[in-house]
């Protein structure tokens, strides 16, 4: 049987096993999908994860559980020598060895995008894994508990209390706005905490955020997050981070325990920088229309595919940036479904078909029962635009299984609330054993020397 391996378990990835699962007759060929991780992320909600609107395990999708067909490999791909249709698979802990594949599917997804300034690397986290999301989460409950045993006006105490994040795009603006909403929740439970003292600020490089959306749309979530008491600074920029003091380079300083990069992502650089596959100017594999791989020339590297955040796709619409299709979910999904397709068709010895999907336009979740919603000229902000993107994504999420969980969850929280209990303690989960723990008494030998 033909050999296909999907290198990466995220959106593309998933989506390419699970319809490969679907369009293969029985022996046709092997699947393999390799992945360090267990499950693809459900990205659209990590703001939400991370305001404590769901749960953490229900914004994933088990790759096990949904992937019947599929041989889940739980490992990093790194290396890439399609010359010999060979990867090098490297288990966690274990030697790495090699892989012959007849077909190779190039899903590895991006990473964030950051650039060398002083103490981002040490102090800031990202948004683009759910454990991140969820350490945001605790990181902000576990602030607002050490901070109501502090006097006012102790310094540690304003540090505790103030939240940065760096990039105004949709991810961003999410975050902020999600962030600013749970931390509104939260002071109903903290009496001793002013709702002044909670600063929230927000620095965009650039003159205006989401740049998905309309500028009129735009100025009007500037407009609420500034009644809900965040701070945007636009046109400026990040210069500094060292020790957790963000410095601008418009001179402000803000104190933080929790600062959100958000500025960017990249194609993923130890899967692409381990290939031989031929790449774009941004550090992308090189894809035609019809997801296969092909070179400088434009000739079709045969057996080689890619989608998702880590390929760089002609947009036939006309409508993505530089021509090409823009790093998002709903490219994501819709690239996987028909590379499965196309897949199949060249194992039959058909012709495959060229991706087109025009932008259906965008929503935002803003904190609770507040949203954006854009869709060509139609826009709407508040409540029926919050309606819109929790519609929008509740469907989207993959599997009823999954769809369940989170409708749940939020049916729940739509009577008792979110659930503001932190559990930060389990970065360290050894820590409370080890306090306590008995150890051996030196021996009389030790102690006389």
């Amino acid at each position: 049987m033909p050999k296909i391996l999907i290198v990466g378990g995220g959106y593309a990835g998933f989506y390419t096993a699970w319809k490969l699962e679907r369009h293969l007759r029985a022996g046709e060929a092997e699947v393999v999908m390799v992945d360090p991780l267990p499950y693809m992320a459900y990205l659209p909600f990590l703001p939400e994860v991370a305001a404590g609107a769901i749960e953490p395990r229900h914004a994933v999708v088990s790759h096990r559980r949904h992937l019947k067909k599929t041989r889940i490999i739980n490992a990093k791909v790194t290396g890439i020598d399609h010359a010999n249709k060979t990867a090098t698979i490297s288990p966690e802990g274990a030697e790495p060895w090699q892989y012959e594949y007849d077909h190779i599917v190039v899903t590895a997804g991006s990473v964030s995008r950051t650039f060398p300034i002083p103490g981002i690397a040490e102090n800031a986290i990202g948004m683009k894994s759910i454990e991140e999301a969820q350490y945001a989460r605790d990181t902000l409950i576990a602030n607002f508990e050490k901070a109501a045993a502090l006097p006012k006006g102790d310094p540690l105490r304003k540090r505790l209390l103030t939240t940065v994040v760096v990039g105004g795009g949709f991810a961003g603006i999410e975050t902020f706005a999600e962030l600013r909403s749970a931390a509104n929740a939260l002071l109903e439970k903290f009496p001793e905490i002013d709702f002044e003292e909670t600063e929230f600020h927000l620095i965009e490089a650039m003159g205006r955020i989401m740049p998905e959306v309309s500028l009129e749309t735009a100025e009007k979530v500037m407009k609420d997050l500034a009644r809900r008491g965040a701070h945007v600074h636009l046109d400026t920029q990040c210069a500094d981070a060292t020790d957790g003091v963000v410095k601008t380079n418009t001179g402000e300083e803000y104190p933080s325990d929790l600062i959100i990069w958000t500025a960017g992502v990249m194609a993923n650089p130890q899967v692409v920088n381990g290939s031989d596959l031929p790449r774009e100017a941004r550090g992308r594999i090189s894809a035609q229309a019809d997801l296969r791989v092909v070179d400088e020339n434009g000739v079709v590297v045969e057996g080689a595919w890619a989608a998702g955040d880590v390929s760089a796709v002609p947009d036939l619409t006309g409508g993505g940036v530089g021509g090409m299709c823009v790093p998002n979910a709903q490219h994501a999904v819709r690239q996987a479904k028909r590379l499965a397709k196309n897949l199949v068709a060249v194992l039959r010895g058909e012709e495959p078909v060229d991706y087109v999907h025009k932008n259906m336009g965008a929503v935002a979740g803003l904190g609770l029962y507040n949203g954006a919603f854009q869709s060509g000229k139609i826009a709407l902000t508040g409540f029926f635009a919050w309606a819109a993107h929790r519609g929008y994504h509740g469907l989207a999420m993959p599997t009823w299984e999954r769809k369940w969980r989170v409708l749940w969850g939020w049916y729940h929280n739509f009577f008792l609330g979110r659930d503001q209990v932190q559990i930060k303690a389990v970065e360290r989960p050894r820590a409370f054993f080890e306090a306590f723990a008995s150890r051996p008494k030196p021996k009389a030998d030790d102690a006389q020397a």
